[in-house]
């Protein structure tokens, strides 16, 4: 059994790591790490785990954690990542790590968009992007995974195989995205509150998201010249659920509905989490809720030659805990479905 820690296990995707960690056939939770309830049991924080995981929270002791446990997933803030994952690293420990800090190339991108200094720059060209459709083979032997975020994800694999193949005009992209309120993590903000998401729907970090350079970063690496997007979230008052709706001009005016599904269906043909619809279909986020599944459905617009990818999963599953356990299976040489293979919620 491998021995596994989670550091900030009592955030939406810490717990969320831990609920799939917990039926994981090949591994043993041996530390769970929060600084805001050391000393109390994660059946405390959350109730429905009583007799199912009543380990005891254990402060963030870098030295303790480290006896315990070999590979690491940690659900930190941004900031707290120059505490910690460093450390680890110089223990010969193995991290998957959920902060923003190592998923670009560039520190200069991230202290821009992040209004924050980087400190870790030895560990950048280190790090690899936890993409399993993309950087598998990277994954497999690294010792830092940077776990894309939410939107990047949902984003990135529904353009993939049109920016990989160079079919479309890659300077005026548009994403609309809409994320439930899980996305924004397990906080009292007013905006977050139940009165202010019930029965309300509103866009966000209009030009300004963060995610926005993580996914110009990663198309443009995909097709190999410059990518930029608009980029427009929303907040949708439902509890976890992901759909990106995108829009894009195609280069030549040779395609079809069915051409386009086929290059998207032999594209992901081995990937048993990125699932085509075929046409006719659209996505739905309660058929990818509680999952690792990612739904895609690509569309062709006649009048207008564009490409219309309509992408749904999970926040906290593919966009999130369930890719980190993705990424762990690959780390440790198992089987990518293990501890994943399982239904939707739907209901």
């Amino acid at each position: 059994m491998f021995k596994i820690a989670v550091i900030g296990a009592t955030g939406y995707v810490g717990t969320e790591i831990v609920r799939l960690l917990s039926q994981h056939p090949d591994v043993e939770i041996t530390a769970l790490g929060s600084k805001s309830f050391a000393g109390r049991k994660f059946s405390e924080i959350y109730p429905n785990y009583k007799n199912i995981i009543d380990m005891e929270l254990m402060d963030i002791d870098i030295d303790t954690l480290c006896e315990k446990s070999d590979i690491f997933i940690t659900a930190l803030p941004h900031e707290a990542s120059r505490d910690i994952i460093p450390e680890l690293i110089k223990r010969g420990k193995r991290v998957l790590d959920h902060s923003a800090a190592f998923r670009f190339r560039k520190k200069e991108v991230y202290e821009a968009w992040y209004k924050t200094t980087h400190g870790m720059d030895d560990l950048l060209k280190d790090a690899v992007y936890g993409l399993p459709e993309l950087y598998r083979d990277k994954i497999a032997n690294c010792a830092l995974v940077a776990n894309p975020g939410c939107y990047p994800t949902c984003t990135i694999l529904g353009l993939a195989p049109v920016i990989k193949n160079k079919l479309v005009h890659s300077d005026n992209i548009i994403v609309n995205a809409v994320s439930g309120v899980s996305g924004a993590g397990r906080k009292s903000d007013l905006a977050y509150s139940f009165c202010e998401v019930d029965s309300n729907f509103k866009a966000y970090g209009v030009t300004n998201h963060r995610h926005t350079p993580e996914i110009e970063q990663e198309l443009s690496i995909l097709g190999d010249d410059k990518v930029q997007i608009s980029f427009t979230p929303h907040l949708m008052p439902i509890k976890r659920g992901m759909m990106c709706t995108s829009y894009l001009n195609l280069k030549d005016d040779i395609w079809t509905q069915e051409s386009l599904y086929e290059l998207y269906d032999k594209f992901y043909k081995d990937e048993f989490f990125v699932r085509v619809l075929t046409p006719g279909n659209v996505p739905e986020t309660k058929n990818v809720a509680g999952s690792n599944f990612i739904d895609i459905s690509v569309h062709f617009d006649k009048r207008t030659n564009k490409a219309i990818i309509i992408s749904a999963q999970d926040n906290l599953g593919k966009g999130a805990a369930g890719q980190a356990i993705q990424c762990l299976n690959i780390m440790l040489g198992l089987d990518e479905k293990s501890g994943l293979c399982y239904p939707p919620f739907y209901l």
